[in-house]
């Protein structure tokens, strides 16, 4: 189970205890199923990847929502390339994984609206959280965050300067959300919209 689950499960069991306490069986068992759909969904499988170092990996279980070539001025870095949306339901894992070997070159934060995270404009208004990687190759790869309509919270455990793996674990975001990633020109996109893709496993695409 991820980490941000843990106070939530222990609220819960506390709550149980007490209604079991005063003998009131039916909160209880209300209390008893919302724990159980806590642990459910902050749910960490593992999971390893055999794709080669070239491949993008998916950052989140999930849907995709767009597959959509985009100009220079509408790309983080700068230059026409993909963008690629994928949409992360109440009942999908939340821990989202680093698409691809590489660098933490810089990590922005931005506070905003709460709009429902499969509607595209939640990609311009929403909180978010973007991160730019860059490869042994020096190819730069941006993944973002996106908070929805009732997730609140944005949990990101890595950090600027920070060297990490393809499919390693590096954030989390609460009830339903969306991950965006940004390929640089010349990449191959194998995905489509409305394949499933899973985080860590699922490629999204391959450098060139």
């Amino acid at each position: 189970m991820a980490k941000e689950g843990l106070p939530f499960v222990l609220a819960g069991c506390g709550i149980i205890l007490l209604f079991i306490f005063l003998g009131l069986a039916v909160p209880a068992l209300f209390f008893c199923l919302i724990t159980l759909f806590v642990l459910f969904f902050f749910r960490d499988p593992k999971r390893n990847s055999h794709l080669g170092a070239k491949a993008v990996l998916s950052p989140a279980d999930g849907r995709i929502l767009e597959v959509k070539q985009i100009p220079a001025e509408a790309h983080p870095l700068g230059q026409s390339g993909t963008k690629v949306s994928i949409f992360m339901s109440l009942f999908n894992v939340h821990v989202n994984r680093v698409p691809a070997k590489g660098m933490v070159r810089e990590i922005q934060y931005r506070p905003g609206k709460f709009f429902a995270a499969n509607l595209n404009k939640a990609s311009e208004y929403n909180e978010q959280n973007r991160i730019t990687l860059e490869t042994a190759d020096s190819r730069k790869l941006v993944f973002v965050q996106i908070a929805g309509v009732i997730a609140r919270r944005i949990a990101c455990w890595i950090k600027e300067g920070d060297a990490v793996e393809a499919g390693q674990r590096f954030g989390l975001i609460r009830f339903g959300s969306r991950l965006e990633v940004f390929f640089p020109p010349d990449s191959n996109i194998v995905i489509t919209e409305g394949e499933r893709v899973k985080a860590g496993k699922t490629a999204l695409g391959y450098l060139s």
